[in-house]
């Protein structure tokens, strides 16, 4: 439970997941590096990623405790226990999978499920879920995640889909505590041009925001 205590603080401390999908896993470790300058301290690696799971060892292997680095994509426990085998420190996954959940709290590891509905964001609390993610987010809405949230406040709810510098203050006011940042933040684009700069300038504007009351 403490492991688990820690991870949760390190991934809420920025209120920023990168979600680094299908990126080019030999400059893992610069991007990671690059996000970290940024103001990010929580990434997950997307398990649809040719080589994720050696990204997952490789970024932690370099920044250490700089990051907490999770699995994202994970569709079942399965794929699950593999990446904590390979040093996830979290599971992400884009739908409700309640025996996820359940192999996360087995093995004392934080899980954030996807949840479109009322039902399933409770469904997913009482399974023992430490945030939920609304995905994706764009699609349901702000208003909808205001609403749904008025009555389950109490729950740490995670936007993702469609987050960027423009509407994450956006999100935030509408009652998420977190948000998961992908191609706006992780760029292919510029990983393929050694650009890390740039989305280290990005990751710092987002962080900005995200904390910006």
């Amino acid at each position: 439970m403490k492991y688990k205590i820690e991870v949760y603080e390190k991934t809420m401390s920025s209120k920023i997941v990168a979600v680094l999908r299908k990126i080019d896993v030999t400059k893992a470790v610069p991007l990671a590096e690059a996000l970290v300058a940024g103001g990010v301290t929580a990434m997950e690696v997307t398990m649809d990623t040719v080589g994720g799971l050696d990204a997952i060892r490789d970024i932690r292997a370099a920044l250490g405790d700089k990051v907490v680095v999770g699995a994202g994509t994970v569709l079942d426990p399965e794929t699950g226990r593999a990446a904590l085998m390979a040093g996830a420190q979290f599971l992400v996954a884009p739908n409700l999978n309640v025996d996820l959940i359940k192999l996360g709290n087995r093995y004392g590891r934080m899980v954030i499920p996807g949840v479109m509905t009322p039902t399933e964001i409770q469904t997913a609390y009482e399974a023992g879920a430490d945030i939920i993610k609304v995905f994706p987010a764009s699609a349901v809405g702000l208003s909808f995640i205001k609403g749904v949230l008025g009555p389950l406040d109490h729950i740490t709810v995670m936007a993702t889909g469609g987050v960027s510098v423009e509407t994450a203050r956006d999100f935030l006011d509408a009652g998420v505590s977190i948000l998961g940042v992908g191609g706006n933040l992780v760029n292919n684009k510029l990983i393929a041009e050694g650009k890390f700069d740039e989305i280290t300038a990005y990751a710092k504007q987002l962080v900005e925001v995200a904390n910006s009351k």
